[in-house]
């Protein structure tokens, strides 16, 4: 076995497994289906269980103490609330209500299956943050809660596992019948191959926009953890264990400096494609310490959480769209906006030909990005 301390070896596995990842899910159809975060956490789930890695090592502690806290401004950096106010139109109506919807199945979710799984009040705040936001939220909420982090592999095991089942349940819904009689549609045509090009463009990032994100980044945690250590030095109730929580400041102060400098921050590119990397390693560290037997015995169940919780988050949101006069192609992309996130929406807005709703998409998408954290620690907390 590696030693705990041996450094540079064991970043050299993390950041190796990472790349590794990110390569084939770029690479191979089936590793995009399979998702790179989740092939990072089985291959260091691999190796810690035949005891290459060790279990536990300050390395992995670096990257949950400095690494997550970074990537969670540098992947908020395109939050800006007036904008998602102005652009985003019809589709934010219909995202609350998915929200709303994700909000429900976690409740009830947690009612059916809190005895069987141990801290489930957490794990569903950990989970409405991901499905309100994305992984951003899923980090924050799960690192705000301290959620053990073999629960944390099985969750990611159980939700990657049904998000491709989501997603294909969301591409042939166009073509029932049942939505095709009962819903409106705005589109009825397939998309243009000139229309594809514009949204295939590559991101030009030079070794300023490196700089800037970093520097950016590394201010705002700075000035976040500070400020939550004197905060929490004013009482202990419950309220300044609320406002106190450092992952909310971080959260907060980001969309603030993004909005109130919206023109500056969407001038600096990589910060999107800097923090998902370091995301990744996030999810190749949550995978070392994760015993197979135990993602084999909580899984199933969590995987039954995570259903519940989608199927009904897609009740809701097709309910509130039929009863306000939503079209299907709103419906589909606010569901899928919630639940797998902006970037995965507006893919799908772009295969399906949904050019409108591409830019509005990716903005209510981004909304969830900034309440999804709040949502989540509120259900946590709340539910006991």
């Amino acid at each position: 076995m590696i030693d705990a301390n041996n450094t540079w070896v064991l970043w050299s596995i993390i950041v190796g497994i990472a790349t590794i990842s990110i390569f084939l899910e770029n690479r191979y159809k089936w590793a995009a289906k399979i998702s790179g975060a989740i092939i990072g956490l089985l291959m260091a789930a691999t190796l810690s269980n035949l005891g290459v890695i060790p279990t536990e090592s300050p390395v992995y502690d670096q990257v949950w103490g400095v690494v997550v806290p970074l990537a969670i401004p540098m992947l908020l950096f395109q939050c800006d609330l007036k904008q998602i106010w102005k652009e985003s139109g019809r589709l934010l109506a219909i995202f609350l209500i998915s929200s709303v919807g994700t909000v429900l199945g976690a409740v009830l979710g947690y009612l059916a299956l809190s005895k069987a799984i141990p801290v489930l009040n957490h794990i569903a705040g950990m989970m409405v943050g991901s499905y309100i936001g994305g992984g951003v939220n899923f980090v924050a909420v799960s690192s705000a809660f301290e959620i053990p982090k073999e629960l944390i592999s099985a969750a990611t095991v159980a939700d990657n596992l049904l998000m491709v089942f989501y997603f294909l349940i969301l591409l042939m819904i166009p073509s029932i019948g049942f939505f095709k009689k009962h819903f409106k549609f705005a589109y009825t045509e397939g998309v243009k191959e000139e229309e594809e090009k514009a949204y295939d463009k590559d991101t030009i990032i030079t070794v300023q926009d490196v700089a800037f994100v970093f520097a950016i980044s590394v201010i705002i945690v700075t000035i976040s953890f500070t400020l939550s250590e004197f905060i929490s030095g004013l009482g202990d109730n419950s309220f300044i264990q609320l406002v106190s929580n450092k992952y909310l400041i971080l959260t907060t102060l980001t969309v603030a400096c993004s909005t109130i400098f919206a023109k500056y921050f969407k001038k600096i590119s990589g910060a999107n494609e800097i923090g998902t990397f370091l995301i990744y390693l996030f999810f190749v560290v949550i995978g070392i310490p994760a015993s197979i037997g135990a993602i084999i015995e909580k899984s199933p169940l969590l995987l039954v959480f995570c259903a519940i919780m989608v199927f009904v988050n897609m009740a809701v949101t097709f309910a509130g769209a039929k009863i306000f006069g939503f079209t299907v192609e709103e419906a589909i992309l606010a569901s899928n906006a919630n639940i797998g996130g902006p970037t995965t929406a507006a893919a799908m807005a772009i295969s399906k030909g949904w050019h409108r709703f591409v830019a509005p998409t990716m903005l209510v998408g981004t909304l969830g990005y900034i309440i999804g954290t709040y949502v989540g620690i509120f259900i946590g907390q709340i539910l006991n």
